[in-house]
């Protein structure tokens, strides 16, 4: 498999034609494989969740401590997309190779720092976010495990970033596809102790570091075997201090961006968890439900940033434009059919993952108010991903910084006390933060001066 781009004289298939073949050319398999990477989350929400409201919380409190670990992921990602994809654009190859290995060895320099580091702070960090005693004991294996295989989950995450950069967007699909049925397969295997011995909510974790570990092995066998646009040499594979210097400059941001994110998600939990362990349950089934039928929008962003990146390669700075801008119009109209989706049958959606009558309720409310602002997200999403792309991440870094914590915090303590609202007035501060944030970002991105990045 070569990917979907082609040497021709200096151009690619992504550099010439119809914006919005290319758009839907690189999104179609995008938002397919985010829906199974998000999958592997739902999966094990389904299953942790027939072992009661604890579980579930337990998993949800994880997850929001996993989303703060994996912001240096996300940073190396953003910075190898950025520049993989600009110069595959501009028709230099070894370059892009060479930026691919670097990102690797950065991948694994950092998951191990950051596995050894949050080993041993698991249960510290569940108790710091208001876990029950009950919480804190399902959560802090589960944790651990998925920390300590961090390893597998950033190289297949990086591979993913890699391959999506050059413009081949089929082949990390593929590899989801098989991971996320392993992971299917193995997850009621592993908690239940059907062939093995019954391990609950640590199954999960395990399930999940077992599949992403085999969708590795298959990432790395196509970037060295030399069946991808990409071709990696075991000869290459030594440390320069350059390329890991512009990746991370690019990335830091990019990284300190989704730290925010994350760390307002652990705040915002820690505010959600003094409402009672219901209330932490519905948090954590809402947003799954959200995140994965985001992952059109993902798709899309992830797709606009190759392209952006990509054409200011090939010095087309107003194709870069009309390809950000295509992928926004078409996210825009999926968001406010699933925010008119998701306001009318919210209960039904929250039932499938747990029927207490509370959590129910408390759910319903949380995706209906939250569901309003899905037009801002598509554009706050798109639109930020294409700044990325350009190399531009120190401007989503500080709309961010305003949005989240100037603006989506001190709502979020102040709405629920001083206006009677309860924990209604959480999901209002998320979506007023939200309308903010695709604002902002929309008026920023049409200043253009992004298109004068050098990378």
């Amino acid at each position: 498999m070569k990917g979907l781009l082609l040497p021709k004289e200096g151009k690619r298939g992504l550099l010439q034609g119809s914006v919005g073949r290319d758009v839907w050319t690189l999104a179609t398999p995008m938002m397919f494989g985010n829906m199974l990477q998000t999958a592997f989350n739902v999966v094990d929400m389904i299953w942790v969740g027939k072992l009661g409201g604890a579980a579930i919380a337990a998993v949800a409190m994880s997850g929001s401590i996993l989303m703060v670990v994996m912001t240096l992921i996300i940073g190396i990602a953003t910075g190898t997309i950025a520049m993989v994809s600009r110069f595959t654009g501009a028709g230099d190859q070894k370059k892009a190779n060479e930026v691919a290995m670097q990102s690797l060895i950065l991948s694994l320099i950092a998951s191990s720092l950051l596995a050894a580091a949050g080993f041993g702070l698991a249960q510290w960090m569940l108790k710091l976010l208001g876990g029950t005693p009950e919480v804190v004991a399902l959560g802090t294996g589960y944790l651990k495990i998925l920390l300590v295989g961090g390893t597998v989950m950033f190289l297949l995450f990086l591979a993913g970033a890699i391959l999506r950069g050059a413009g081949d967007a089929l082949t990390p699909m593929v590899i989801l596809v098989v991971a996320t049925l392993l992971n299917i397969i193995l997850d009621p295997l592993m908690i239940f102790g059907i062939g093995f011995p019954r391990l609950g909510v640590n199954g999960a974790a395990f399930a999940t570091v077992i599949a992403r570990g085999v969708g590795v092995i298959i990432a790395l066998w196509v970037l060295f075997r030399g069946s991808s646009v990409i071709h990696l040499k075991l000869r290459n594979v030594k440390v320069n201090f350059g390329l890991i210097w512009k990746i991370s400059k690019i990335g830091v941001p990019s990284s300190i961006q989704m730290s925010l994110r994350s760390l307002m998600g652990v705040v915002l939990m820690a505010i959600v968890a003094k409402y009672g362990t219901y209330a932490v349950a519905a948090y954590g089934v809402g947003l799954r439900i959200m995140m994965l039928v985001l992952m059109p929008a993902f798709g899309l962003a992830m797709a606009a940033a190759t392209l952006v990146g990509q054409n200011l390669g090939a010095r087309e700075p107003e194709r870069a434009h009309l390809s950000a801008w295509a992928a926004t119009r078409f996210t825009v109209l999926i968001m406010g059919v699933v925010g008119i989706i998701f306001f009318l049958l919210a209960p039904g959606l929250i039932r499938l993952f747990n029927p207490n009558l509370q959590v129910v309720a408390i759910g319903t409310a949380y995706l209906r108010t939250t569901s309003l602002g899905y037009i801002f997200i598509a554009l706050g999403v798109v639109l930020g991903r294409s700044l990325n792309g350009a190399g531009d991440t120190i401007s989503p870094m500080v709309i961010t910084f305003i949005s989240l914590w100037f603006l989506q915090i001190p709502l979020a303590l102040i709405l629920p006390g001083s206006f009677h609202l309860g924990i209604t007035g959480v999901w209002w501060a998320i979506l007023i933060s939200t309308v903010v944030n695709g604002t902002i970002t929309t008026v920023w991105f049409q200043q253009g001066r992004w298109k004068l990045k050098e990378i």
